[in-house]
């Protein structure tokens, strides 16, 4: 039973459950969703109608919460005169139907029934449970903007893996993608640049045409509901104090107009770490209130995204306004002043019964009590908030920033930062060794990241996400050994079996042999790094 990620515990029995014209479904209390899905998917593959039964028919598929189990704990039993899916709670149960389609072979991701299929399950039984609860995957749209189709089907391809936290990354200094009718030119303006990059941004390459798109807020309301029936949490990310110039564009007087003139500024067309930032002044801070107002009605999540990163300090140094904010506050220099910034937002949200996320760098000149942090610069700053008390996400870039490269081979297309191979990925370890086990229960879980500078189309995205983000799937849900000590050669032969259910849902993943001719880019310069990458 090659399934991924790899269950906590299997027994397997001699033989097959046989399926169908008549196999029905019996959902429980709490379980309807997963029933609706399951009509909506396995109904599409099988061409079964799956309709509603009663326990005491035959063939019956069984749903059902059960005390006792923890929440996304599960258990599948597929015995000789039906089959059981028991979970914790809604969430448990639609994983264990996940599993029962992994089950079923490759052809049950299919959206038609093909002709002269059989459908069987074998007899087993399956105890299973996450390690973590934050098992998440961001995707950068401001750089390249993915249309609503393509976001709908990323939450599928998630849900298939038992990813449950979508970090949806909206605004940057390339676009504004996400409707806030208050301030309509974000859209209006934020959401186009004229040109763009093509390759990494030493490249002389332009793609000289037009590049933009958002999402109305009920594309959003969309996305949410859908990724809500699938068990996944979306996490918005509006960006501040930095990679802002898109907002800026759209309204310059939240630039540092002292010293820029930012009616002079466009929508960014290239990459990298961007000097015009947001001006730390109260007219600022009301109007991202005004955008945040509206992205807590859009998103339920508990935690909404800030950014935080990557914010030059250089116009804030030669800003009278920002310098004498920071004498009005007392501050000792602009780390403080961000701070004062990013705590600004944290007491906002947590008024409103929200938590703030922040990449590391929210964490220099101090960080509000309440904050969690998204550890990217390595395991330093996840080891640091984790000390300070503080709930991590664990995401650093030398090893689960999946727009780095696969392989040091020259036909890999548009080689961006160090080599990490499948095994590589499939090594990582969520938790650093040196937290004490208190330390360690900050951990929310960990996330893996897809910035798209250089993954133009979905196309793109599903070569540098696949297979690596298969092998993440079973570091965060599965409870493996240490790194040294995991097989990998077992997990390769499982995901021989799962590039045939890739195949089955379209994604255009690596082949292990290498990039097929149509997936390089031959020409494109990228900016690889050699050597291992730091392990701190």
């Amino acid at each position: 039973m090659d399934l991924i990620p790899q269950p906590h515990r299997m027994e397997r029995a001699e033989g097959f459950y046989e399926l169908g014209d008549g196999f029905g479904i019996e959902a429980g209390p709490g379980t309807e969703g997963t029933a609706r899905w399951l009509r909506a998917t396995l109904g599409a593959a099988t061409g079964f109608a799956l309709p509603p039964k009663k326990g005491d028919e035959y063939d019956v598929l069984h749903l059902s919460v059960r005390p006792g189990l923890d929440a996304e704990e599960y258990r599948l039993v597929v015995a000789p005169h039906g089959v059981h899916v028991q979970g914790g709670s809604p969430a448990g149960v639609f994983w264990g139907a996940q599993t029962m389609l992994q089950l079923l072979g490759p052809d049950a991701f299919r959206r038609a029934p093909l002709p002269g299929r059989n459908w069987r399950l074998p007899l087993t039984e399956i105890r299973d449970a996450p390690r973590f609860r934050w098992r998440g995957v961001m995707l950068d749209v401001a750089r390249h903007f993915m249309p609503k189709d393509g976001v709908l089907r990323y939450l599928d391809l998630l849900a298939a893996h038992k990813l449950n936290v979508f970090h949806f990354h909206l605004t940057d200094d390339q676009g504004w993608r996400v409707e806030i009718r208050k301030y309509p030119r974000l859209t209006e303006v934020g959401s186009w640049r004229a040109r763009t990059k093509f390759g990494h941004r030493a490249s002389p390459l332009w793609e000289e045409k037009p590049h933009g798109g958002h999402y109305t807020q009920d594309d959003i309301r969309e996305i949410v509901a859908y990724a809500a029936e699938r068990h996944i949490t979306v996490v918005p990310e509006i960006d501040v104090p930095g990679h802002s110039q898109a907002a800026i564009a759209a309204y310059p007087e939240l630039g540092n107009t002292d010293v820029v003139d930012t009616t002079a500024l466009s929508v960014w067309d290239t990459w990298g770490i961007n000097p015009n930032v947001l001006a730390p002044t109260d007219d600022t801070l009301r109007f991202y209130e005004g955008v945040f107002e509206e992205v807590l009605e859009l998103f339920p999540s508990e935690f909404i995204h800030v950014g935080g990163d990557e914010c030059p300090k250089d116009q804030w140094r030669r800003s009278p306004t920002a310098q004498e904010r920071i004498r009005e506050l007392g501050l000792k220099d602009e780390d403080e002043l961000q701070a004062w910034f990013i705590g600004h937002f944290d007491s906002w949200l947590t008024e409103r019964g929200r938590r703030l996320i922040g990449w590391d760098e929210i964490l220099e000149g101090g960080l509000a009590k309440g904050a969690a942090v998204s550890s990217w610069r390595g395991y330093a700053g996840g080891v640091a908030a984790a000390r300070a008390g503080h709930d991590v996400v664990m995401c650093p870039e030398q090893q689960v920033y999946l727009d780095h490269r696969q392989d040091a081979g020259a036909d890999e297309p548009v080689p961006i930062g160090f080599v990490r191979t499948l095994e590589d990925v499939y090594r990582f370890e969520p938790v650093p060794a040196e937290l004490t086990p208190d330390e360690a229960r900050h951990v929310l879980g960990t996330q893996a990241n897809l910035w798209t500078e250089v993954m133009e189309d979905r196309a793109r995205v599903d070569y540098q996400a696949f297979p690596r983000l298969a092998a993440f799937a079973e570091v965060a849900w599965s409870g493996l050994p240490a790194p040294a000590e995991r097989d990998f050669a077992g997990f390769e032969r499982r995901l021989a079996a799962h590039y045939g259910r890739l195949d089955a849902l379209g994604v255009a993943y690596r082949p292990p042999t290498g990039p097929r001719p149509w997936q390089r880019r031959p020409g494109v310069p990228g900016r690889p790094i050699d050597g291992p990458p730091p392990n701190r």
